[in-house]
């Protein structure tokens, strides 16, 4: 997911449910990844407890008016930034 501002800058990050994480830690018991399921981790990672294309709107929305996407998401630069 990206999110582009008016100025061209741009965020990126990955985002999950809870739901997923919880499959992919109860997967992780059979094929023994992660220490059996014992972990789980992803870069840029943001988790969100409900599902859907709203859902994760409404956060992101969130994490912009706070300033808090500077730590939850990745700078890749202005567009056209061809290092992003």
């Amino acid at each position: 997911m990206w999110v582009i501002f008016a100025d061209g800058n741009r965020w990126s990050g990955t985002v999950m449910t809870l739901d997923l994480v919880r499959q992919l830690m109860d997967q992780g018991k059979n094929t023994g990844e992660c220490l059996n399921g014992s972990y789980f981790y992803y870069w840029d990672g943001l988790i969100v407890r409900d599902p859907g294309i709203p859902a994760m709107v409404r956060v992101i929305d969130d994490l912009v008016a706070t300033g808090d996407y500077q730590s939850a998401l990745r700078p890749l630069g202005p567009e056209g930034d061809r290092d992003a």
